[in-house]
């Protein structure tokens, strides 16, 4: 089984989470990597707790923090053609397409509304994820959180640990734009010693008609898998709409 997500190591205290792998799923490699995104998918709520959680904040730790292993979920699928499915969840309005093949499950935790996670069957260090966190009344558009330039740019160097000593992980800018009401950025981490990892993420708002909430759609990729799944992942990400 794939391993759903990476962390660069910006450190916030963690609280507990649940997240429950399916029986096929347990092993040593499993266990390990449940540990490591457990902390990463309770940044958000720990950061919650905290008196001084801010704007950039919340999105910095929304847009790096994704399940590691999830249950399977076969359902609200329907195939548009022999390479590509749609993905529809009509309890949080969006959809999404991906690749014929791939799995799809659901995480849960205290700092997430919704966790998705779709991958490939194979072993391999590429997924999407879509994350769903709920937002207060002062958050009624993406604007809320600053224009998208200076959203990504905050949110990169937020992740940035090479001018440390010893350097910790590397994270450089690309790109990014603003949509119809999403932001999409894109942008590369690295660790010391480890391939580097190329992540394309679309950050939008929607209201489930109670409060608004936000959805943090983050694809990746390790450098090595860059010609197989370069294109399917950024495809994934660009194709993720509101319903």
């Amino acid at each position: 089984m794939a391993s759903i997500s990476w962390f660069c190591g910006v450190h916030v205290r963690p609280t507990l989470c649940n997240f429950t792998p399916s029986q096929a799923e347990k092993g040593p490699s499993l266990l390990k990597s449940l540990e490591l995104h457990k902390t990463n998918s309770c940044l958000l709520s720990s950061m919650e707790e905290g008196c001084g959680v801010n704007r950039r904040q919340l999105l910095l730790h929304a847009a790096v923090a994704v399940p590691a292993f999830v249950v399977p979920n076969a359902l609200a699928l329907s195939d548009v053609s022999e390479d590509v499915r749609v993905y529809t969840d009509d309890e949080n309005k969006f959809k999404i397409e991906i690749p014929q093949g791939w799995q799809v499950g659901n995480g849960e935790s205290n700092g997430f509304k919704s966790i998705t996670a779709f991958y490939p069957t194979e072993v391999s260090n590429s997924n999407v994820s879509v994350a769903i966190t709920g937002l207060g009344p002062d958050f009624t558009r993406m604007e809320s959180f600053g224009k998208v330039d200076e959203f990504a740019q905050t949110l990169v160097s937020g992740l940035d640990r090479s001018w440390q000593r010893p350097p910790g992980v590397a994270a450089k800018l690309i790109d990014s734009r603003s949509s119809n009401g999403i932001y999409y950025i894109e942008y590369w981490l690295q660790n010391p010693g480890e391939s580097r990892r190329y992540l394309y993420s679309a950050i939008g708002m929607a209201s489930n008609g109670w409060y608004n909430r936000l959805y943090t759609v983050t694809g990746q990729f390790v450098e090595e898998e860059t010609d197989k799944y370069a294109s399917k992942i950024q495809k994934v990400v660009a194709s993720f709409r509101f319903i």
